[in-house]
């Protein structure tokens, strides 16, 4: 691996595909590499697209972290003290702005299944359009998406059955603006809609920004285009597992090895080792 002067000033890791492993565990041994990089002082980050209705879980699979972004960075939490959460960011957009691309997309690509996740409330449903390609036990309470999108949303999902999640995507970033809502994938096969401005850059920035820690000492993991902007915002190192998406593997620092293989761990604790 390629060795830089010191240690980060912060560490951020993706949870699912990157440091969750296939099974939706997070190993023994990983949580002993991320207690040692606690130790020396170093504050821990988890940074996923899971919303707040699933903050218990991520509390689970990443105790040792200091802060969670979540909701592809429309929500920071803020873990110092573990008893009181404390929220430093709240993002949502308007249904009717994300209704606005949905149409559009659709007049581009055809008919697209839409779940909403409106509710930040532990364990809260999705409201839409129940589809079998979502591999995750959540309730989804059935509305329309004129229901569903009334107010304003944390982020909305949008899946096609005649184009790939990376082709839908390509389709959405082309029919964003610049001021617009914010688009990704996470691997779930579906793309993400956003608030404007949400991405996990910016998310994370809000975290930097609270500890006053410069983006050049943040050492970033992760595996999908949900991760392309922090890997683009953080300067110490951007690290990419071996399983992960072709465009974040195409900008990585350095590729290591799979979340499987507990590939996040062996870097950190080699990382801790060296020094």
């Amino acid at each position: 691996m390629t060795v830089r002067p010191g240690l980060p000033k912060l560490i951020a890791t993706d949870l699912d595909g990157t440091l969750v492993r296939s099974d939706d565990t997070v190993s023994a041994y990983s949580h002993g590499v991320l207690d040692r990089v606690r130790a020396a002082g170093i504050p821990i980050v988890g940074v996923t697209g899971r919303g707040p209705r699933l903050l218990d879980l991520c509390r689970h699979d990443v105790p040792e972290a200091s802060f969670l972004v979540l909701a592809q960075g429309g929500w920071v939490v803020d873990l110092t003290d573990p008893d009181e959460p404390m929220v430093l960011r709240s993002e949502t957009v308007p249904g009717h702005q994300v209704l606005g691309l949905i149409e559009a997309l659709e007049a581009a690509v055809g008919p697209l299944s839409i779940m909403v996740e409106a509710l930040d409330a532990p364990g809260a449903p999705l409201w839409g359009e129940p589809n079998v390609v979502w591999r995750y036990p959540e309730a989804v309470v059935t509305k329309s998406r004129t229901e569903a999108l009334a107010g304003s949303v944390l982020k909305t999902f949008a899946h096609s059955e005649t184009h790939s999640t990376d082709e839908l995507l390509a389709v959405a970033r082309r029919l964003v603006t610049s001021d617009g809502v914010a688009v990704t994938q996470a691997g779930l096969g579906f793309i993400e809609i956003c608030p404007p401005g949400v991405t996990k850059a910016s998310g994370l920035a809000v975290v930097a920004g609270s500890l006053g820690v410069d983006p050049r000492d943040v050492l970033v993991f992760g595996d999908m285009p949900n991760d392309l902007p922090m890997f683009g915002w953080a300067g110490w190192g951007r690290v990419a597992v071996g399983n992960a998406h072709e465009e974040i593997l195409a900008i990585a620092d350095e590729v290591i090895g799979v979340n499987d293989e507990d590939g996040v761990a062996r870097y950190l604790d080699r990382l801790l080792s060296a020094r």
